[in-house]
């Protein structure tokens, strides 16, 4: 073989190996390889990222709707928002913002008396539980850390009634076939003030019949819940579960290009090619 035969043999192998790298990467990424997430939780609030989109920073609520898909009735007080039930049951706020992949970071508090019940429902099936467990010897799958009627919390870091706590959420949306099947589970890593409560924990199909695409559910839900099964996009829900829990400071953090903005129930649908989430909807404003 020739010297040039020789180079261009190299060349065109290194060539190959090179591509089968970058395919082998994509693939690996697909399948859900994952850079290490541990977020600082230390200084509450947490500023939010340069690519996060803010859903509610202190002063307007205009990235979250009723189930409705109209303007949410929660108060907001010293810049926060609050839990409220008012005139109908299952009171729960939904994101404009669809996404697929995603970190989701959210500040609460919880009032001095009751349970605080809440929590925060992604793609509106798979809740983290939001309650009072501070001092509970042995969290369970539906204490502070859980994700509600799956996994219990690795550990109890819950605190105290009345001071601000703070999870970050990196979610891996379950990949479903084109009859709506799923054919990867999901898969949640979870922190709640400075401590792993679930590591890359896999679920599949929702498994509580309370969740807000199938209890006292709404026509405009299910259009969405629709549109997620074929899609695997979908919104982040805050819960009202009878309880004046308080959120301040909650933004997502999109992980690949399928994210959007959602229209409000008096807007038409977007065309597919409007469906880019437009970063100045969610100007990031802070108190």
């Amino acid at each position: 073989m020739s010297w040039m035969l020789r180079s261009l043999f190299t060349i065109g192998f290194v060539l190959l190996l090179s591509a089968s790298v970058v395919t082998a990467q994509d693939a690996s990424s697909e399948q859900g390889e994952e850079e290490p997430f541990a977020p600082n939780q230390e200084n509450l609030p947490v500023a939010p990222p340069e690519d996060a989109i803010v859903l509610f920073g202190g002063k307007d609520v205009n990235l979250f709707l009723d189930k409705e898909g109209k303007k949410v009735d929660w108060p907001v007080e010293d810049g926060e928002l609050i839990s409220s039930r008012t005139d109908r049951l299952q009171n729960h706020i939904v994101s404009r913002l669809h996404f697929r992949d995603a970190e989701i970071h959210a500040e609460f508090k919880l009032p001095e008396k009751g349970s605080g019940n809440s929590g925060i429902y992604i793609h509106g099936n798979y809740e983290l539980q939001v309650i009072n467990s501070f001092g509970k010897e042995n969290p369970n799958a539906g204490d502070a850390g859980a994700i509600y009627g799956f996994f219990k919390p690795l550990v109890n870091a819950c605190k105290k009634p009345g001071e601000w706590q703070v999870y970050d959420i990196r979610y891996r949306a379950p990949r479903r076939d084109g009859d709506g099947k799923i054919i990867e589970n999901g898969r949640i890593t979870a922190w709640l003030n400075g401590q792993k409560v679930q590591d890359k924990a896999e679920f599949g199909e929702p498994r509580s019949t309370y969740h807000p695409y199938r209890f006292i559910t709404t026509q405009y839900l299910k259009d969405i819940w629709a549109r997620q099964k074929a899609t695997m996009v979908g919104p982040v829900f805050l819960q009202d579960h009878n309880a004046p829990t308080r959120f301040r400071n909650v933004w997502v953090r999109p992980l690949d290009d399928l994210s959007f903005m959602y229209p409000a129930a008096e807007e038409e649908e977007p065309e597919e090619d409007e469906k880019k989430c437009d970063k100045e909807e969610g100007e990031k404003e802070q108190d």
